[in-house]
């Protein structure tokens, strides 16, 4: 099982599932994750809500992070997004690729378009490893 795999699995039962979020694709490189936004998805004035995009484009940057560094996890230590048109119920796809790589951290960006098209957010995040994937020690004998 991959790191992206294993993520979503694990998600199910975590903000991910909450969140309703969808797998589509993903490799070291970009992912691609969707929400089919519905009514608990909106604030007062019947849009989505900010919390729930920023959530969003954070989930797959630090798919895309994780998957990049092949390591276990990571943690957001910077995130910045800008609003840019309201999203409406129905499906919202988030789309999130590297932008730099060095050492234990990795900035990412995103963004949140509609079904028609329309980019309605984006992006940008750094992450730092949290975890290292552990290698087997086992010996083979």
């Amino acid at each position: 099982m991959g790191i992206l795999d294993k993520m979503v699995e694990e998600g199910n039962g975590r903000f991910w599932g909450f969140l309703g979020c969808r797998f589509i694709k993903g490799d070291g490189k970009e992912v691609q994750i969707a929400l089919t936004a519905g009514e608990h998805h909106t604030n007062s004035m019947g849009i989505i809500h900010g919390g729930v995009l920023t959530s969003l484009m954070d989930q797959a940057m630090g798919m895309v992070a994780t998957a990049a560094m092949a390591v276990d996890s990571c943690v957001t230590t910077n995130l910045n997004v800008h609003f840019l048109a309201p999203m409406k119920l129905g499906e919202l796809i988030v789309t999130s690729t590297i932008l730099h790589q060095a050492g234990r951290s990795v900035t990412a960006q995103s963004e949140v378009r509609d079904a028609s098209g329309t980019l309605g957010c984006m992006a940008t995040a750094t992450f730092r490893i949290a975890r290292v994937k552990m290698q087997n020690t086992e010996s083979q004998g």
